[in-house]
């Protein structure tokens, strides 16, 4: 009832001050009021004091100096944002494009339309093809080379993540040197990458607007995790209408690995109140509309919201970092070759039966913004992570790791290199070896049989 007049005085606060200027005065007294009055009430425990983001605090203490917060200097989200792209990239006045992306997008030639923006624009452009699945360092060298040989002046990456990435490698090696290797931590390069100009097909990674870069080494099987703000790109680009084609399966892995970025995001050591807003609305919009987008790929409205829904999420992690269940999917995915949303959406819901016990209440908002309504913190988690595994299990996401081809044998070298990986830093609970090799035991034990069945068929 008090946020309803609350409401009520805002808008006769506003139509006044239009109105008469003396009004104004009266009204910011109101607001003072109003304000006053709902602290009191919740001192008085008339009303309840909302928990995380939606409240009235930080999840974690402060830092000294506050907060950094990571993002492209120009982003172009929505129908049509391709075609925008093209005069602002003309407007830098950059004269040849290196485009990286995968063979499946140019064999199809859907990286025509990219070519086609720049011709219009009067941007020479090559193609590179050799963006992999999981981007290796041999991609990024084999890039590199490209782009000398054809004298290009920036890059333009289109596809998902893993075209993201590769171009983000070669960007930085170009004007840093060395290897790509070399910049395997945190903010390890010093000096500016190449122009970047990032197309998204997927929603998805949000590499498209993220300072993280994931290549995997080759010779020693891991993902090397790069988080440089200096990788982030230029300009990100996230037209819908070029996701339409998406296949069910990949909208379905990325959407999960979305799900993770803001899940992890919100649960982060680091999070602040921006992370916070911009992970809750994306738990939001994934689960109201990633079910439609996977099923019904040609729904507009759902890739237009899912689309969004993974920026946000990428908002999110992309300042307040991740977790565990990054830091061990990306040992399997540069152990195996396994894809990384599938890796991701069957690690879920066990890393966050492992966080349950230490922040508990960090479910409640979760809950609340999945649709589970007002939980407490004791309901909150299990519901939290049985809406999780429904979700994974209606996109048909793989039930397990065993599924996945993952063995055990595996885990204790996995779990080792988990320790290592940057991402499982803000984790909320410290896991030693012994718990990463538990939590791999339970991702390949895990699993209801319609999960099981929608694998095998």
């Amino acid at each position: 009832m008090l946020r309803q007049i609350a409401s009520r005085a805002v808008r006769a606060r506003g139509v006044a001050a239009r109105l008469i200027p003396s009004a104004a005065a009266a009204a910011t007294t109101e607001s003072v009021a109003i304000r006053a009055l709902t602290t009191s009430a919740m001192k008085a425990g008339a009303l309840s004091v909302p928990s995380g983001a939606n409240g009235v605090n930080y999840h974690n203490p402060a830092p000294e100096g506050g907060y950094a917060f990571f993002m492209p200097r120009q982003s172009l989200i929505g129908p049509g944002a391709l075609k925008t792209a093209g005069s602002i990239v003309k407007s830098l006045n950059l004269k040849k494009a290196l485009i990286i992306t995968d063979g499946g997008m140019a064999k199809s030639g859907a990286v025509k339309a990219v070519e086609n923006m720049l011709a219009e624009n009067g941007i020479e452009a090559v193609v590179f093809p050799g963006a992999m699945p999981n981007p290796t360092d041999e991609n990024v060298a084999d890039g590199l080379k490209m782009l000398k040989e054809n004298n290009c002046d920036f890059i333009v990456s289109f596809g998902g993540g893993s075209s993201h990435d590769c171009a983000k490698g070669v960007a930085v090696v170009a004007t840093n040197g060395g290897r790509i290797h070399d910049y395997e931590g945190v903010d390890r390069s010093t000096k500016p990458i190449l122009p970047l100009v990032s197309v998204n097909t997927t929603a998805g990674t949000a590499s498209e607007m993220t300072r993280f870069c994931i290549i995997t080494d080759s010779s020693r099987r891991v993902k090397m995790a790069i988080v440089d703000s200096a990788v982030t790109p230029t300009i990100a680009v996230d037209d819908p209408t070029l996701m339409v084609k998406m296949p069910k399966a990949l909208t379905a892995a990325t959407g999960m690995d979305a799900l993770t970025h803001a899940v992890e995001a919100y649960m982060s050591t680091i999070s602040n109140p921006v992370t916070d807003a911009s992970a809750l609305h994306a738990i939001k919009l994934i689960s109201a509309y990633l079910r439609t987008a996977v099923h019904d790929g040609s729904n507009m409205q759902a890739r237009d919201m899912m689309s969004y829904a993974q920026f946000l999420a990428g908002m999110a992690f992309n300042s307040a970092s991740l977790g565990y269940v990054h830091a061990m999917a990306h040992q399997l995915g540069g152990f195996y070759n396994l894809p990384h949303g599938v890796c991701n959406a069957v690690l879920l819901p066990v890393i966050q039966e492992f966080n349950a016990s230490a922040v508990p209440d960090r479910f409640i908002d979760i809950a609340e913004a999945m649709g589970l309504g007002q939980l407490s913190s004791e309901e909150a988690p299990a519901k939290v992570i049985a809406a999780i595994r429904e979700l994974s299990g209606d996109v048909e996401i793989p039930a397990n790791l065993e599924l996945l081809g993952a063995k055990p044998e595996d885990f204790d070298v996995l779990a080792e290199n988990t320790l290592k990986d940057a991402c499982g830093f803000t984790n909320p609970r410290p896991a030693s070896k012994d718990e990463i090799i538990d939590m791999f035991r339970k991702a390949y034990e895990q699993g209801g049989e319609s999960q099981k069945k929608a694998a095998s068929a």
